[in-house]
This record gives structure tokens, sequence and C-alpha cells, in this order.
């Protein structure tokens, strides 16, 4: 028998249809939506590094952004050059270099400054070197003449012309702008002299509160300096612009200095490690580290920057560290570039920052040798 639907049924049941499928429809744009969120955390989870360097061919600031531009987590966003182990030039030179080798002309390099800042500390090199007495014979890039140009230093060490070429902005600029387009993302990781971060927040103080977090390598707190009987290289490079740095109230800061630098030597097991690859970065160390080991199984060498890019990378492998209150010794005397640490409230404008001790040292060579052979 045959009964009539009940007048508006079949309007409400295709109404009903209606009404579902726009449900339907509305949950998987909502899918799209949180999966699109997700990618989006995971690009703006990635830590975003600029490494401020004195570079050198490998170890160990060149290590260390090899280190930082292979991780997956690490956006290297530039790397600005200073003067300290090499001139301006030469480092410069040398990080086009890397990152050719590596492939990566994505990442700028910027020049910065080419001098400390106290005036005319170039020119009077030997006198200080008479009144406060050495440690050691090495004063880094004071020691050789400046070269003329990047391209002049390329052409002697490599050949030919570089393939990249530096951005066209100061270093100070660079750090600057960078910072402002990212405000409370990126870390700054001074690996030499503090010169360029130093003139970057006199320049432009409003970063100070837009930085992430500065991770220095330099000082030497609880042993003594490798420079003078008082001073680590980086901070007695340039004392006055270490304490303007360490001074300042960034957000966080971390020193990586020689209390923890001094425990880890690169050695023949970790040069086997690093050139059991087909790579140009594992022909690189052994062209430069093979005939050091040839003449001596047992050679080994300090890795300081390094340290500094793990525990960027990773800070679970901090297992040591001290808040103090830290400053320099700016005062041109015998404790000139000294690391000074208050555990109780230092003097008047010091700043908390931690200092690092320990780290997990299987896991740092770890990390280090998988970046270093992908």
């Amino acid at each position: 028998m045959y009964i009539p639907e009940p007048l508006g049924f079949g309007i409400d049941k295709r109404r009903s249809e209606s009404v579902l499928a726009m449900k339907r429809f509305h949950i998987v744009l909502a899918a799209i939506a949180l999966l699109l969120v997700a990618l989006n955390s995971s690009a703006e989870a990635k830590e975003k590094v600029i490494v401020d360097s004195d570079m050198v061919i490998l170890y160990d600031d060149g290590v260390a952004i090899m280190m930082l531009a292979n991780h997956p987590d690490v956006e290297l966003l530039g790397v600005t050059i200073v003067s300290g182990n090499t001139w301006v030039a030469e480092g410069t030179a040398y990080a086009l270099r890397q990152l050719e080798v590596m492939n990566r002309p994505d990442i700028p390099v910027a020049l910065g400054v080419r001098y400390p800042l106290r005036a005319g500390r170039y020119e009077t090199m030997e006198v200080e070197r008479t009144m406060f007495g050495y440690r050691s014979s090495y004063i880094g890039c004071f020691r050789r003449v400046e070269p003329a140009s990047y391209l002049d230093v390329y052409r002697t060490e490599f050949g030919g012309k570089p393939t990249l070429k530096p951005v066209d902005k100061h270093a100070v600029n660079f750090l600057i702008d960078t910072i402002k387009a990212n405000p409370g993302e990126v870390t700054v990781i001074p690996i030499g002299p503090c010169t360029n971060l130093a003139i970057a927040i006199r320049m432009a103080p409003e970063i100070i509160g837009l930085v992430k977090r500065v991770v220095y390598m330099g000082g030497a707190f609880d042993t003594p300096g490798n420079t003078t009987p008082a001073a680590e290289f980086n901070w007695w490079f340039d004392p006055e612009a270490a304490k303007m740095c360490v001074r300042t109230p960034f957000p966080d800061q971390l020193v990586v200095g020689l209390d923890v630098c001094e425990k880890y030597r690169f050695n023949k097991k970790i040069f086997a490690r690093i050139t059991a690859v087909n790579t140009p970065i594992a022909e690189m160390f052994r062209k430069k580290y093979g005939p050091e080991f040839r003449k001596d199984p047992s050679y080994t060498r300090l890795v300081w920057d390094t340290v500094a890019a793990a525990v960027v990378i990773d800070p679970t492998l901090i297992t040591e560290e001290k808040t103090r209150w830290v400053d320099v010794n700016s005062d041109y005397g015998l404790d000139y570039g000294r690391s000074l640490a208050y555990s109780k409230r230092g003097p008047a404008g010091t700043q908390k920052a931690r200092i690092l001790f320990t780290i997990d040292e299987e896991r740092f060579w770890n990390l280090m040798v998988d970046m270093l052979t992908k």
C-alpha cells in the first residue's frame, strides 16, 4: 500500500543531507587548516641564528657554521664577519669558500668591523705585549698585515674568484635589520670578538629586547686566559666591546668560555669518523688534518666555537652551568680583558648570565660528526 510522505518531508530530508554535507566540508577545511598550522609551527620552531665570527677554515668557526647550516632544526640567517683570529677580508673569503663547499648560497655573509674599539691598539700591540706579559705568542690577525680585500685572499688561498659574494650591507646593519625583522626569535652567537654586536646595540638600542638570546664563545672564569695570564683571546681582542655586550640586559645570555672549551679535544678517532664518508667536507678535513695525524697520531686540538654551536642546536647537552653577574675588565693594565663573575650582585651595570662548565661529551661528538657527514 502506498503511503504518501508527509508534506515537506522530502524537502526536510534533502535539507538534512545538505547540512550534513556542509558539516563534512567544514570538518575537512578544519583538518586542512590544522595541518597548515602544524606545518607553519614546525617551520617557526626552527632556531633562527646569526653567527658573528672571526672566521677560519674548519676548526673552529668553520665547523660551527657547518653544524648550524646542516641541522634541520636551525635556520642560519647569516654569518657576520669581524676581525680577530683573521682580518675581516680573510674571514669573509673563508666563510664564502666553506659555504660554496656546502652548496649553501642562500646563507648571506656580511663584512663587519675591522678594528677593536680601543683606538690605535693595533699600532701599539708590541708595547702592550711588553707591558702586560703574554701567556701565548698567538695574537690573531694582529701578527699579519691586513689584506687589501677578500678577493685577494680568496685568489691567493683557493685560486680564481668565489662563486658567492658578500651582501651589500655592513655586518652591524645586517644584525640590526635581521633582529628587527624577527623580533624575539634570533639567537646571536658571537664566536669572535664582540665588536659588531657592541656597535649594533649602541646604534640601535631598541634591538636589545628583541634578541632571543646571546651565546658567546669567550671568557675564562675559573681557568687562566689563553692569550694573557688574565684573558681569553676573543674578549682580550676587544675588551671594551665584550664589556658593553655582557652588561647589556639581553633576555638571555650564555657564556661558553675556556672553563668548558678546554675540556674537549678533536682527535684521530673523531677525524676517522668524519672522513669515513666521501663528501666535500670530509675532503676538506682530509686535506687539512690528514698530514697532522700522519706526522703525529696523538695530535689533538681544541674546538672552542663548536661547543657554542652545539649547545644552541641542543641545549640538553648542557650538564653543568652557573648563573653569575658577569663583567669584563677594560682597564688598560695587567688584567686587561679578564672575565669577571660574581655569585652575589656584581658592580652597578652588570647583568646575570649563565656560564657553561660541562657538556655531555659523547653526545657532543656524535652531534658534530652527524652534522659533518650529512
